[in-house]
């Protein structure tokens, strides 16, 4: 018998803008999309929330915000994590050896990861999982500190990224020194986060594809990686958004937002995932099945 197989398919940045929110609920009621994570610090939060309430079946998780974007906490409380006005670096590799290296960002990372859960869980949403803008969330320092906290507020779900190289290239080789790098580098914290979350029954999907060809999740990409994919439990991610007016370039194309909103809303897409087997899902449904 064939095994069940399941896609979740997600959009990151929920509550960023409310291009971002509105194209998140587009792409829930007329696409694909399955699951979202929002960034509870972000400037359309509020608005996130509200959307969310009126969408039951639109899991919803925390997107961690430790790097290109605004703390909960007042800077004074986390002076080694942000500036005067409370924004973190814009350098995710500046962001990870500071909280690697610099005994004094560890307590205020606690407090301030804390804070975004309890902000997190005053909207009233279900806690569907947790990930992070840039994925500064899989870090060691800070996966231990959500490990730690995880019991306190029900984190069943943490993305682990994890693609195929290979395979990636076989469908877009653009940008082939960075995605080497990545995978690298991804590729052994995947391995640390595998051992730690096993030991503490937190869950993750076996592959989570979106790392690799960030900001390049069009239908095109997805028709070509879909029937390639060989585990039976894996998450999609891209950031759509709605286009603004005039959003198109100089030779009528999409910006890669408005390709990857336009990519969730493909029928092709839809009939890729159905033909390969895919049952489009999310972690709370998967969590009724159990």
């Amino acid at each position: 018998m064939q095994a069940q197989r399941f896609a979740i398919i997600n959009g990151d940045d929920f509550g960023f803008s409310e291009g971002v929110n509105q194209a998140i609920i587009k792409a829930h009621k007329q696409g694909v999309l399955t699951s979202t994570s929002l960034m509870v610090s972000a400037d359309a939060a509020k608005e996130a929330v509200t959307l969310a309430s009126a969408h039951p079946n639109l899991a919803v998780g925390l997107h961690l915000v430790l790097v290109c974007g605004k703390s909960v906490l007042p800077p004074e409380q986390i002076p080694h994590l942000v500036d005067k006005e409370g924004n973190f670096s814009n350098s995710p590799l500046n962001a990870g050896l500071r909280y690697q290296f610099v005994r004094e960002t560890r307590q205020e990372l606690r407090q301030e990861i804390r804070a975004q859960l309890e902000k997190y869980r005053s909207t009233g949403l279900p806690l569907s999982h947790v990930d992070g803008h840039l994925h500064l969330h899989v870090h060691p320092v800070v996966l231990r500190i959500l490990v730690d906290l995880a019991p306190e507020f029900d984190i069943k779900v943490i993305r682990l990224p994890s693609e195929e190289l290979g395979m990636t290239l076989r469908v877009n080789r653009s940008h082939l020194l960075t995605k080497l790098v990545w995978s690298a580098v991804f590729g052994r914290l995947r391995r640390y986060g595998e051992k730690l979350l096993e030991s503490q029954g937190i869950s993750f999907t076996q592959r989570v594809y979106g790392l690799l060809q960030t900001g390049g999740i069009t239908e095109e990409y997805l028709l070509g990686l879909i029937p390639r994919i060989q585990a039976n439990l894996v998450e999609i991610y891209s950031h759509p958004a709605m286009p603004a007016a005039g959003f198109a370039n100089a030779n009528g194309e999409l910006g890669t937002d408005e390709a990857e909103l336009a990519a969730l809303l493909s029928d092709r897409v839809r009939e890729a995932l159905l033909n390969n087997g895919f049952e489009i899902t999310n972690h709370h449904f998967l969590s009724q099945r159990k």
